[in-house]
């Protein structure tokens, strides 16, 4: 299989577009990633993103330890290579992560996933000036964009074009992520085979190759670099959502060489349900005729993978999205969830 055969589609069309949200929408039944050009997000924007994490890297782990995610009981901030396991292994990255903010929720609330919102770590400006300001003209953009996907989506499935981003609700939870791997060692992966959470992820892939998809019975698949272009893949809300007519497809990173991208994952609330949606007959019927569809499966909690589950195997997907999440950390950081939320881990 080639490269060419990940798509490459123009967004010059508007929200209206059908032809367009058809094409869309039957690229992410069948792969599950795209890459967009036309897409509108300034280059400048994007130069600016790639220059200022470059820097923050760059800078001693003393340096970087002021935002340490370790200290964020949000799992926000800078963690050192090796800090991430993904389906219990070790992903060879160092990243930043920020999410969206919103006022922090006492220990006792329920449900217990509403821990999860908080604030951001902010590096001081005596040691990297100007991030805050950057990231958020950066949510914009990408918030932006991922909306526009989500009512073409919404189009190609016979929904009103608003519909997904009217049940964001009051608090949604998008996620960035600026990434940098360094050379992948022998037999590791810079991250690990898996699903992302959310709706979608739009991702900045920056020059360097490296991203590689799964398509069954076909092997790994590296995504083409395009200039100025964008990689989007659907996360596993809208596969639980459409009862796995559209797919989160397992994705990794393996590279040769120093690579940095910057990724946005689009999230709604975290109370939003993950229930199936009432769609039209004739995609539940595309699933029943497809023994891949039939059998899509999703991140595995935390206690099934040690019960044996396989990688992305789990049939029971996640009620909400903060549920989805709350699994994402448990599986993810039991470091931080040891020293955060130790009252919420399970007893062996």
């Amino acid at each position: 299989m080639s490269e060419a055969e990940i798509p490459v589609i123009s967004l010059a069309g508007g929200v209206a577009d059908t032809a367009l949200a058809d094409r869309l929408t039957d690229v992410f039944h069948h792969i599950g990633f795209v890459v967009v050009v036309d897409h509108g997000v300034p280059a400048v924007l994007l130069d600016a993103v790639f220059s200022s994490m470059k820097r923050f890297f760059s800078l001693s782990d003393d340096q970087k330890r002021s935002i340490d995610k370790l200290d964020s009981p949000w799992f926000r901030g800078w963690e050192a290579v090796g800090s991430e396991y993904t389906n219990n292994r070790r992903d060879e990255r160092e990243q930043i992560d920020f999410w969206s903010e919103w006022p922090s929720r006492p220990r006792e609330v329920e449900p217990h996933y509403l821990r999860l919102l908080g604030p951001n770590q902010w590096p001081p400006d005596d040691i990297h000036p100007g991030l805050e300001a950057l990231m958020r003209e950066w949510y914009a953009e990408m918030g932006g964009l991922a909306d526009r996907l989500l009512g073409l989506i919404a189009l190609g499935l016979g929904l009103p074009p608003d519909h997904f981003t009217s049940v964001l609700g009051a608090e949604p939870m998008s996620l960035t992520k600026l990434i940098h791997y360094p050379p992948t060692p022998e037999g590791g992966a810079g991250v690990n085979a898996h699903h992302d959470a959310g709706f979608l992820t739009v991702l900045a892939p920056g020059v360097t190759p490296g991203l590689e998809v799964a398509f069954p019975g076909r092997g790994w698949v590296t995504v083409p670099t395009i200039e100025g272009g964008l990689v989007i893949n659907l996360g596993e809300n809208l596969q639980a959502m459409t009862g796995n007519y559209l797919v989160a497809t397992p994705h990794r990173v393996i590279t040769a060489a120093e690579r940095f991208s910057a990724g946005y994952f689009h999230g709604p609330s975290l109370d939003v349900s993950l229930a199936p949606l009432g769609l039209d007959p004739r995609f539940a019927a595309a699933v029943d005729a497809s023994q891949y569809h039939r059998s899509a499966g999703f991140m595995a909690r935390k206690e099934e993978t040690e019960a044996g589950t396989d990688d992305m195997a789990s049939d029971r997907p996640a009620t909400t999205y903060g549920e989805q999440l709350w699994n994402y950390f448990s599986r993810s950081y039991p470091a931080n969830m040891a020293r955060h939320h130790a009252d919420l881990i399970p007893p062996e």
